[in-house]
């Protein structure tokens, strides 16, 4: 078996056994490669099906084409798609972008808490509704206590440190040193009343990796990935006054991999055009400690 099958194999298998063991199951969507591919592997693993919520954090200032990818293959796919954001702050204009808070705080605003309290059913949630092609409140929307991710192990210093089955507390804050191990694949999915849980099926995965199986099953994928023909095209997706291009002839995904095998970013974060990293000494950690996805 080659890699990419092995690392499908596991993957649909870590899907399976979340959906089997956590009854209130969500899985996030950020729209980039990462979760695109996590939710094809999940429309693999039920055969064509996708049974259990998408949800998206919109923080209302990712790249406008993002967007548009989110709702074209929430109708294409027939998915079950909720997005959550933190409207007090934007209303506020407590962001970033308007200039009132760095960059930390807005990302801890608008993913962080969004993401929280959207999952706990305390902040509302608006669902994708097929025949009106538009998105409408939920009524009552119920608590998530288990969240299927898309991080990799490569990608970022602080997600090497995570277990396929990750405990957080009722506040959604991950204790790094409380992580249950992990050995011979075998899982811990038995956790106390009140743990909420991230699960992460693509652990193992490298960049190269997700390209390659976007290449071998012709997973659509958003142009800003490619070079926009200027020399430059997005690594790394997020919200468009944190996120920068990086120097790139790649015009495809072939062109990609072919960048990957031959090194050409072996000295440069896949996230170095994320500025928020930056100023949280070059990594995620403080973040994700506090709940970021």
């Amino acid at each position: 078996m080659d890699t990419l099958k092995k690392l499908e194999a596991q993957s649909i298998h870590i899907l399976r056994e979340s959906y089997k063991e956590f009854k209130s199951l969500v899985m996030l969507w950020s729209i980039g490669k990462d979760s695109t591919v996590l939710l094809w592997l999940a429309r693999k693993a039920f055969f064509g099906h996708v049974p259990l919520p998408l949800l998206h954090i919109d923080t209302h200032f990712k790249i406008p084409e993002m967007i548009a990818y989110r709702d074209k293959l929430a109708a294409d796919w027939h998915l079950n798609l909720v997005y959550g954001e933190n409207a007090a702050a934007l209303a506020a204009k407590q962001t970033f972008p308007d200039g009132k808070v760095d960059r930390l705080t807005c990302c801890k605003s608008l993913k962080s808490e969004a993401l929280k309290h959207t999952l706990s059913g305390e902040w509302p949630r608006y669902a994708f509704d097929h025949k009106l092609g538009s998105y409408v409140q939920e009524k009552n929307p119920q608590p998530y206590t288990g969240v299927i991710v898309g991080v990799r192990a490569d990608e970022e210093g602080s997600r090497s440190k995570e277990r396929y089955f990750s405990p957080r507390d009722k506040q959604n804050d991950w204790n790094i040193g409380d992580q249950p191990p992990e050995l011979w694949h075998q899982y811990k999915t038995d956790f106390a009343p009140g743990t909420h849980v991230r699960v992460h099926p693509l652990l193992d995965w490298t960049e190269l990796n997700i390209w390659e199986y976007i290449d071998r099953e012709q997973i659509p994928i958003l142009p800003l990935y490619f070079n926009n023909g200027k020399g430059l095209r997005y690594r790394s997706l997020g919200c468009y006054p944190c996120t920068g291009a990086v120097k790139s002839e790649a015009r495809n995904v072939k062109e990609i991999i072919e960048e990957l095998r031959t090194g050409k970013f072996s000295n440069i974060a896949e996230r170095s055009g994320r500025a928020q990293d930056k100023e949280d000494g070059g990594g995620l950690e403080t973040l994700r400690r506090e709940g970021y996805m």
